[in-house]
């Protein structure tokens, strides 16, 4: 099981020192970001010089997920401002954190759609903040990194463009891990207020393309796919 140790992580900066010391966490404890650390310096296309405006822009990025992930009480945020910050998937109406609180977190509303049931790869109508956690986590056991590969403009507008990968080495939904390389592109945009806290989130990119490969390993039998989620204590690593 991963804990989260006493060194400070280089790219996040809420977790370090005292900030988060009194952070009531969704899944019980502060997220350790160690093994994604390693796989995001290992498989990085672009190293930032520090202090430009493309390395705070994707620091900035990765403590908005520990935010947008693992916190549960509005008192408690930090990067945004729980009273007016809105999220937009695709061009969708914006939705309030409270709006974003009842789909199920994180996941879910970066997964939302509108095909059918039967067509969902992942269906955020089915799931939890908890099971979509274990799910990925599982499915991803080292993480889910992130960089930035391009910023268009700064703040308090901040346009970027990003890219997640990940290696599917667990299984997902029944279907066998193949062990490839699994990569998302899309923009991000931040509006920043005068406090420099993200007042508005915007974010377009296509799910199938993290999705589909997720489906494409044969399928497991029951016996084989419980016995491989057992092997891992997913819920204090993470996906950022």
């Amino acid at each position: 099981m991963s804990s989260s140790g006493t060194n400070e992580d280089p790219y996040r900066w809420i977790l370090n020192g005292d900030v988060e010391k009194n952070t009531t966490w969704k899944f019980g404890a502060p997220p350790n970001y160690e093994a994604v650390n390693k796989l995001f310096e290992q498989g990085r296309t672009k190293i930032w010089p520090p202090g430009s405006l493309e390395e705070e822009v994707q620091n900035l990025v990765k403590s908005w997920e520990v935010e947008n992930i693992n916190k549960v009480i509005p008192e408690d945020f930090k990067i945004m401002d729980p009273n007016k910050v809105t999220f937009s998937l695709n061009g969708r109406k914006p939705i309030t954190l409270e709006e974003k609180r009842k789909l199920g977190g994180g996941y879910n509303a970066s997964l939302q759609t509108s095909l059918p049931a039967e067509y969902r790869l992942y269906d955020p109508k089915q799931e939890t903040a908890e099971t979509s956690n274990k799910l990925f986590t599982s499915t991803f056991p080292r993480g889910f990194a992130l960089e930035i590969v391009q910023v268009y403009t700064g703040p308090p507008l901040i346009v970027y463009k990003f890219r997640h990968w990940a290696y599917m080495e667990g299984p997902y939904k029944g279907h066998a891990p193949t062990g490839e390389l699994i990569e998302l592109y899309g923009i991000g945009i931040f509006e920043l207020d005068e406090n420099k806290k993200i007042v508005k989130v915007e974010q377009f990119y296509d799910p199938a393309q993290l999705l589909g490969p997720l489906v494409k390993g044969p399928k497991l039998d029951d016996s084989a796919e419980k016995g491989k989620e057992l092997s891992s204590c997913p819920m204090l690593q993470n996906l950022g």
